[in-house]
């Protein structure tokens, strides 16, 4: 392995070195932290065969989950190249609508038991290696509401945890935290990936599958504009935020300085990997008042159901090829400077 992510209080490092070292932006320094993107469709399939054929390609009239990694992995340098650190990347996905309540298809590597699917995990060990490779840090998401209720029970629930934990273990990974399941708070059927007790989770992932020395660094994520709970942030090593819905950059700064305040919190990274609020183009938007905060900020762009829109709707196409992409990646190059 090339590439190993660690935290020193409320900072990000990579191989032992801080993260955009010397970096100031607007009078900001930004040294620590660690700009990402939802990209969470890497090893998206549908084995619903009612519904997968809502994700054909345009050119070929079939869905190809071979493809779409495919075209993962070659975009992958680009994004890294624009000062990208980070993705999100989700073992159960996210809605390849971009947004929606109702999920008839199956898009899980988690099967119902709690054993992993080796079709999906070998796509993923492709693109975590790739990473591994280019130098980059893998937001690794265990559950998916919609897709969770899929397993069995509570026990297939944490068998699947420790499993998902072990394979990053026997694999050797040191570039890959966990979150432990996307927005905690919304529509879970399982009340242990609910936010009472999904800190049993991330102890579970930090503690029970510990070995060799080390741990996965570990924590979860709530709905846009909320806070995190007392528990979560007492077990967490990160506190994962969302600014999905945040109209305003105000409430991003104050959502950043609420966190701060809750019980339990002590020096360690807040970090945005999910907000759909853009406007690259003005002095104010979301990315630069979490950055004023010093607050990691990650990119969602939900776009529509069409295969030249964003990166959660499938099929998607990965490449920098949209205004609002390349307006991100701009503006995360104008901040960062130079990377190599």
């Amino acid at each position: 392995m090339k590439t190993a992510v660690s935290i020193v209080d409320d900072a990000f490092y990579i191989n032992g070195e801080i993260t955009y070292p010397g970096r100031f932006y607007q009078g900001n320094n930004i040294e620590g932290l660690l700009f990402n993107s939802r990209m969470v469709q890497g090893i998206f399939d549908d084995r619903n065969p009612d519904t997968v054929h809502r994700w054909t390609y345009p050119d070929t009239g079939e869905w190809d989950a071979e493809r779409n990694t495919r075209e993962f992995l070659c975009a992958m340098p680009e994004w890294r190249a624009h000062g990208v650190l980070a993705f999100t990347i989700n073992l159960q996905g996210g809605s390849p609508e971009g947004y929606s309540k109702a999920q008839p298809w199956h898009n899980s590597a988690i099967e119902a038991d709690g054993s992993l699917n080796p079709d999906y995990m070998s796509r993923l060990a492709r693109i975590i290696d790739r990473a591994d490779e280019l130098g980059m840090v893998v937001i690794l998401g265990y559950f998916y509401f919609g897709q969770d209720r899929r397993l069995t029970d509570e026990t297939a629930v944490t068998r699947a945890t420790d499993n998902a934990t072990q394979w990053l273990f026997d694999r050797g990974y040191t570039n890959v935290i966990v979150e432990v399941n996307n927005e905690c708070n919304v529509r879970y059927t399982h009340e242990i990936l609910q936010p009472e007790r999904v800190h049993e989770l991330i102890e579970r992932v930090k503690v029970s599958t510990a070995r060799d020395g080390r741990r996965l660094l570990a924590g979860t994520s709530y709905g846009g504009g909320r806070v995190p709970f007392e528990n979560v942030v007492r077990a967490s090593d990160f506190l994962l935020v969302h600014g999905n819905g945040v109209s305003d950059p105000n409430r991003i700064v104050e959502m950043v300085q609420q966190t701060r305040e809750v019980p339990g919190y002590r020096p360690m990274p807040i970090l945005f990997n999910e907000d759909d609020h853009f406007d690259f183009d003005k002095p104010e938007n979301n990315c630069v008042a979490a950055v004023s905060q010093y607050a990691s900020w990650g990119y969602f762009d939900p776009g529509e159901n069409d295969y030249f829109n964003g990166y959660q709707s499938v099929p998607v196409q990965w490449q920098i090829n949209t205004p609002r992409k390349r307006a991100f990646f701009g503006k995360i190059r104008e901040i960062v400077g130079e990377t190599s």
